[in-house]
């Protein structure tokens, strides 16, 4: 039993992964500074790595990994998209939204550390949680910034 919860946690967490992969990668498409463009390619690439590390533990453990996105994760997507149209791709509007995804990806984290999980998936989940938080705040700054230049 122990074993179904924690393949439902981790589960969770691909799905969160998921999200902030695709998230960046829309992102950095509708951003226009270059330095954050990069940035936002980074987190996405290191998401994408996070869900397989997260998919081969569901594996071990023998339950089926997730391979897509939540739905919620796709309607927070589409308006990243609807915002950048709008806005005419304004660089703190999208930051602003990639920092409110990056919330929900720092709480998922936080949830799942919750639960009691095997050691090595402790150890991984709780690397990915403290990669995940710095990559927050990095995006938060980047937000920041990007929201005093407009002011």
């Amino acid at each position: 039993m122990a074993d179904d919860t924690t393949i439902s946690t981790l589960n969770n967490l691909i799905e969160t992964c998921k999200d902030g992969q695709e998230g960046f990668k829309q992102a950095a498409e509708g951003i226009q500074r270059s330095d954050v463009k990069s940035v936002f390619y980074e987190l996405g690439q290191q998401r994408a790595k996070f869900a397989g590390e997260l998919q081969g533990l569901v594996r071990e453990l023998g339950g089926d990994a997730e391979t897509t996105s939540s739905t919620a994760g796709a309607l927070h997507r589409g308006w990243i998209n609807i915002k950048s149209l709008v806005t005419g791709k304004d660089d703190a509007a999208i930051l602003n939204e990639a920092e409110r995804g990056e919330d929900v990806a720092v709480n998922a984290y936080k949830k799942a550390l919750e639960e009691t999980l095997p050691a090595n998936v402790q150890t991984i989940v709780q690397r990915q949680a403290t990669e995940v938080k710095t990559a927050h705040d990095k995006v938060r700054d980047l937000r920041d910034s990007a929201n005093a230049a407009t002011n």
